[in-house]
């Protein structure tokens, strides 16, 4: 799944070079490295007492960043029959700057969201053969045996519930932050301005007085919009939703509609998926499913 995330990612955001499963490896190697610290190195300062890691991790960022600025220097003033993400930052008026920090954010986070995405979705629903046959019987209805597209994909209601209800179970971001906009106060508690917030987001979503049986793989519970509207507030959904998980969303959606229009996804005997928490939700070790032909 990561790595169908990446070429995912890497293609979207900058072009064609991406198609060769080379160029996607060696920008997998150095993500890995980075995104390893920026989940564990700077959270705990560990990085910083480590000179080997801290030069492994600065070395992987500088070489990112060659590859971006060179594409974005590529794509200034020039036209493309594929449009990507960073002509997109680039027809926008930033500055180059902001251009590279947007497009770094933007690809260090969506393969990992994407990737740690699609791999929940598959095995919750290995979990459900009810879950996964009304799936099959949406996707099948709204495609038939046609190719997705962006329409189409508005139309699969209950593949969106699927995907909320993914985010939600898996706790897929269990902690976020924001710095205060302005000044605010909890109970007797002054926030001042500016101060960095962490939302404990996997206490939220996983909270008995808003989601019934909260620890159960329900996608029918988005059916209700006040749920719906819950979970937009929480950043998930709406126009609060990051551009990254919108991507994860749609090419988890992509996914789903060519495997559960082919396959039936069973789980493995036996098989227990321990979590680990970072800034993404991740299992602990390889999850491993097993499939059947449908027809």
């Amino acid at each position: 799944m990561l790595g169908f995330a990446m070429k995912s990612v890497t293609q979207m955001v900058m072009g064609s070079t991406f198609e060769d499963d080379q160029e996607v490896i060696h920008f997998q190697k150095n993500h890995g490295t980075v995104w390893s610290e920026i989940g564990k190195g700077f959270l705990d300062g560990s990085l910083d007492k480590s000179i080997t890691r801290k030069k492994q991790y600065e070395d992987a960022l500088m070489q990112l960043e060659y590859i971006l600025k060179k594409i974005i220097k590529e794509r200034k003033g020039r036209n493309f029959s594929q449009h990507i993400f960073i002509d997109s930052l680039v027809q926008g008026n930033l500055n180059d700057q902001q251009i590279l920090e947007d497009s770094m954010i933007f690809s260090l986070a969506s393969c990992i969201i994407t990737a740690k995405l699609c791999t929940w979705a598959i095995c919750f629903l290995t979990t459900s053969e009810e879950v996964q046959k009304k799936l099959y019987e949406e996707i099948d209805q709204v495609l038939g045996k046609d190719p997705i597209t962006p329409e189409k994909i508005e139309q699969l209601r209950y593949c969106r519930q699927v995907l909320c209800e993914t985010v939600r179970t898996a706790k897929l971001t269990p902690v976020s932050a924001r710095l205060q906009d302005i000044e605010g106060k909890v109970d007797k508690f002054i926030i001042p301005r500016e101060t960095l917030v962490l939302y404990a987001l996997g206490v939220v979503l996983q909270d008995p007085s808003t989601w019934p049986l909260p620890h159960k793989f329900d996608p029918d519970r988005f059916d209700d919009e006040s749920v719906m509207k819950t979970f937009s507030l929480l950043g998930f959904s709406g126009t609060q939703e990051c551009p990254e998980l919108r991507f994860a969303y749609m090419v988890t959606t992509v996914l789903l509609s060519v495997l559960v229009r082919k396959l039936h996804l069973l789980s493995v005997e036996g098989q227990v998926i321990e979590t680990k928490y970072e800034l993404v939700t991740s299992s602990k070790e390889e999850a491993w499913i097993t499939v059947s032909k449908r027809y």
